[in-house]
């Protein structure tokens, strides 16, 4: 089984529209070229394809083909390539749970297409991403679901003595789906081992891929919480592997700005470092479009060709849950006090893709003990905009000794820091009581980028005066000047 090392996503992160999109957003049609350009251009061998939030487009493996024959001649879509189906979660996502069934009908059809272009079986879509995986029954529905009653219908017959339903219009391939787990928070993640583990007990496979979020973690427990999070999922995962005999294969979905993963081109080395078995990096939109295409080509050869997945980071989760309690607190009061200004700031953040509101989880339609938030991108696009780094926010807990302790399990806290802290408005209203004390007691050195402080104290004094007219386009500068928007 061949693991992709580069999973290019639909994240909107970016601030650069890229050349083939027909407007300020990218539509549907622009993401069958982004798909295309991806494999063809920056030698990203995986896209995801989100059929959560718009219009449905069942035919994108058709269209690839027919669209760019002789590279899909040369690079198989689904052997050299591949195309992974993130699909709506029924239970949290009640409004688009059948698109869900939509989706899992078009991939034998998609198989059709792919056995005409081939003239031979080639499987283009195998795998379905499931968001907000709760419990091995979600995932095994999913599975199940297409097995049984997709696949398992083409030996239905009519009625006594007629043909079969596979007669009539052909047998449905591939006969299963991997379904991919997608663990979007804290609990989750921390009994993703559990999950997975119930959910292969009754299969005999030799592969399986698990999916952790990066960004919905941050949103609910800081940076700092989310590393945690992440770095015992993936220990926990290594261990169940190994007394399973199932080979598990993490991706792990990071954005370019610290708070979301800070996995850009030029971070690739460091990223791989702080989460040396994971297989799979998500490469979103900033990480394409927002810096100079030599530096991208660049990150995407050593992900790989270079980089090799090692052993898990071992850490003592008790004492690094321990620690991230406390933190947590501190960081979900000061996003409580943000709440309002980062919602009015929300309204002036562009948006880069063609989607319609979601809703459930805390990591979607955010609410936090009643705080309504927008979503992650926004979110953190925002609180840049308004000269605080939402990386920033919880680090007022920390003592020199538990800073000390923290950067133990979180080998790169303070690169990372110094990153976002370039962004940092010593002069904003909004940042924490006590932060800029806090950083000198915690000794660490930052220098900040004085266009982006510039570019602050434009936003905030163009939102204190009441001429909105000009923000967005100073939020735009600004996501410039650090190559993401959120």
């Amino acid at each position: 089984m061949k693991i992709p090392r580069c999973m290019s996503t639909q994240h909107p992160d970016n601030v650069q529209v890229p050349f083939f999109a027909r407007g300020q957003k990218i539509g549907g049609e622009d993401e069958v070229k982004e798909a295309f350009y991806t494999y063809s251009h920056l030698g990203i061998d995986e896209q995801m394809w989100d059929v959560e939030g718009k219009e449905v487009d069942n035919y994108v493996v058709k269209k690839l083909l027919t669209t760019y024959d002789s590279f899909f001649r040369e690079h198989i879509l689904g052997e050299d390539v591949f195309l992974t189906l993130r699909v709506p979660n029924p239970v949290e996502e009640r409004a688009e749970a059948k698109i869900l069934l939509e989706t899992l009908e078009s991939i034998p059809r998609s198989f059709d297409a792919s056995a005409l272009f081939y003239q031979r079986d080639v499987a283009p879509i195998f795998e379905v991403i499931l968001p907000m995986t709760d419990s091995a029954s979600s995932i095994d529905h999913i599975y199940l679901y297409y097995k049984d009653f997709i696949v398992g219908r083409q030996d239905k017959v009519f009625k006594k003595g007629d043909i079969t339903i596979g007669e009539w219009i052909g047998q449905f391939k591939p006969s299963t789906v991997n379904v991919i787990p997608l663990m979007e928070d804290l609990y989750h993640q921390l009994a993703a081992d559990t999950i997975v583990r119930d959910y292969l007990s009754d299969k005999k496979v030799t592969d399986q891929r698990v999916f952790l979020a990066r960004s919905d973690p941050a949103m609910n427990y800081g940076t700092f919480g989310a590393v945690v999070s992440n770095k015992i999922a993936l220990m926990r995962l290594e261990k169940l592997s190994q007394e399973i005999g199932v080979r598990l294969h993490p991706i792990l979905g990071a954005g370019s700005a610290p708070f979301r993963g800070n996995l850009s081109p030029r971070t690739v080395r460091r990223f791989t470092r702080e989460y040396p078995s994971v297989e799979t990096f998500t490469l979103q939109s900033a990480f394409k479009y927002d810096y100079p295409l030599d530096e991208i080509r660049d990150g995407v050869h050593y992900l790989q060709n270079h980089y090799q997945p090692g052993k898990a980071t071992v850490i003592d989760a008790e004492s690094a849950l321990k620690l991230t309690e406390e933190y947590t607190k501190v960081y979900q009061a000061q996003v409580k006090e943000l709440a309002p200004v980062v919602n009015k700031m929300a309204k002036f953040i562009p948006k880069r893709r063609d989607r319609k509101l979601h809703t459930g989880l805390f990591g979607y339609a955010r609410s936090l003990d009643g705080v309504t938030l927008p979503r992650a991108i926004s979110f953190t696009a925002s609180l840049y905009s308004l000269g605080c780094p939402p990386e920033l926010l919880g680090l007022t807990t920390f003592t020199p000794a538990s800073y000390s302790r923290a950067r133990e399990v979180y080998y790169f806290f303070e690169e990372d820091l110094r990153d976002a802290l370039r962004s940092l408005n010593p002069d904003s209203p909004y940042l924490p009581q006590g932060l800029l004390e806090k950083l000198d007691e915690l000794g660490i050195r930052y220098e900040i980028d004085p266009h982006q402080k510039k570019l602050s104290d434009q936003i905030l004094k163009a939102l204190n005066d009441g001429k909105s007219e000009s923000v967005t386009e100073l939020v735009l500068l600004a996501g410039q000047a650090r190559h993401f928007l959120g």
